[in-house]
C-alpha cells in the first residue's frame, strides 16, 4: 500500500492510509477536529459579532528572548509543506532562529535564521522567488516544500532574539504514516564569513558524520569590492577526500546554473532569474547615497543530482574576482550560506551561531 510520501504528479491518484494533519495557531496540536476551537486570540475582538469558529486565533506573539514551540508531533510521518509570515520582523529575519529536532534528539538537525531558511537572508524589498522547494509570495509569505520524515517525534521551535515582540502566522502541513527504512532525516545549517579571511575559502558544511546526500545551497553574498566577484569554485569533499575534492565546480555563476557574470548583454546589468532548480532572484546593486554595496541571493537545489556520501561530507566555496594583469583577486566578502541535506541520525553538533549583531546585514 502506498504510504503517502514522495508526492508528485505521477502518484497523485494513489490511495493511501496516511493521515493528513496540519498545525497552526488555530490548531496548535494538529488534533483531528481540533481546529478553530479557540475562544481567545488576536482575532477575538474582530470576531466579537460572530463567535467561535470565526478566525479567533490566526496568529500569536513571541516575546523578546522567548523560544516558542511551533510544532510537537508524536509518532511516525513527515512534514510536507510549511507556510509562514512574520509580522514586525527585522528586514532580513535573522533575529529569529528556526530549529527542528527529530526523534527526541537534544541536538537540532536544523538551526538556521528564518530568513535564510526561506532564502531571504539579504532582507530588502519583497522579491518573487518561484522554485520547487522554496517560494516567496506577495506580500511577505515564506513557503517551503522539503519533505522531512520522522519516526518517533518532530519538534519545531522559533527563537525571538529581537528586542521587540514578533507576531507569527504559520501553517505546518504534515502526514502521519509509516516511514520506510531507507528514508533519511532532513538537515539544514547556517554559516557566515564576514569578512572572509584573506586567501581563505568559505566553508558551507563540515563535520558531517553518517550516510546521506546533499540537496541544496542558498547563499546571501555581499560584495566588498568593485567588479565581478564570482570566479570562485565550489568543492565537495566526499568520504575519504582529503586535499582534493571529488566534485569541483568551474565558477560561482556556473554552479548556480548561470554563465558569464549573470549579465544581461543588452542592459549590461545583472539579470535576476528564477527557475525550479536554481536562481538569483535577489539583486541589490549600488543605488543612491546609502546603498553602496552589491548584494545577491542565490539558490541551487540538487533534486535530480544529489551529492551522495557514505560517511563524511565537506563543502567549501572560493571568493574570487579579478585584479590587474588578468590575475585572480581573492576577495574578503560577506558570505552567508544555508545548506540542506539528508542523513542518518545522530546529528553532529553544529558550529555556534553568532550573536544578533554578528548575524545582522548592514
Amino acid at each position: 500500500m502506498f504510504n503517502g510520501l514522495g508526492m508528485n504528479p505521477g502518484n497523485l491518484s494513489f490511495l493511501s492510509h496516511a493521515k493528513s494533519r496540519s498545525i497552526s495557531p488555530e490548531n496548535p496540536a494538529g488534533a483531528p477536529g481540533g481546529g478553530a476551537r479557540a475562544l481567545t486570540g488576536r482575532g477575538a475582538d474582530a470576531a466579537r459579532d460572530l463567535g467561535p469558529g470565526w478566525k479567533i486565533s490566526p496568529a500569536f506573539e513571541i516575546a523578546p528572548a522567548e523560544t516558542r514551540t511551533l510544532a510537537d508531533i508524536e509518532g511516525s510521518g513527515a512534514i510536507q509543506q510549511i507556510w509562514m509570515t512574520l509580522s514586525g520582523a527585522d528586514a532580513s529575519c535573522r533575529s529569529y532562529i528556526l530549529r527542528f529536532y527529530w526523534d527526541n534528539q537534544e541536538q537540532p538537525s536544523v538551526e538556521v535564521p528564518a530568513g535564510d531558511f526561506f532564502c531571504h537572508g539579504q532582507g530588502g524589498d519583497f522579491f518573487q522567488l518561484s522554485s520547487l522547494m522554496v517560494c516567496h509570495n506577495p506580500g511577505s509569505a515564506f513557503n517551503c516544500y522539503w519533505e522531512m520524515p520522522f519516526r518517533k517525534r518532530c519538534r519545531i521551535t522559533l527563537e525571538n532574539r529581537d528586542g521587540k515582540p514578533l507576531v507569527i502566522f504559520y501553517q505546518i502541513n504534515y502526514t502521519l504514516t509509516e516511514v520506510p527504512e531507507e528514508c533519511a532525516y532532513f538537515h539544514a545549517q547556517f554559516r557566515r564569513s564576514n569578512p572572509l579571511p584573506e586567501k581563505e575559502v568559505h566553508t558551507l558544511l563540515d563535520g558531517v558524520s553518517g550516510q546521506g546526500h546533499y540537496v541544496g545551497t542558498y547563499l546571501a553574498w555581499g560584495v566588498h569590492n568593485n567588479g565581478w566577484w564570482g570566479e570562485g569554485e565550489i568543492k565537495f569533499y566526499i568520504d575519504d577526500d582529503d586535499d582534493f575534492p571529488t566534485i569541483c565546480g568551474t565558477g560561482t555563476e556556473d554552479y548556480f546554473c548561470g554563465s558569464y557574470n549573470f549579465e544581461n548583454k543588452t542592459t549590461r546589468r545583472y539579470q535576476p532569474f528564477c527557475t525550479p532548480y536554481s536562481g538569483m532572484p535577489q539583486v541589490i546593486e549600488p543605488d543612491g547615497v546609502y546603498r553602496s554595496q552589491q548584494r545577491f541571493g542565490l539558490y541551487r537545489w540538487h533534486i535530480t543530482d544529489p551529492i551522495r556520501f557514505e560517511s563524511r561530507l565537506r563543502v567549501s566555496i572560493q571568493a574570487l574576482g579579478w585584479r590587474s594583469g588578468g590575475r585572480y583577486l581573492p576577495l574578503r566578502d560577506d558570505i552567508a550560506s544555508t545548506v540542506f541535506w539528508y542523513q542518518t541520525l545522530p546529528t553532529a553538533p553544529f558550529p555556534k551561531l553568532g550573536s544578533v549583531d554578528e548575524l545582522e546585514v548592514i
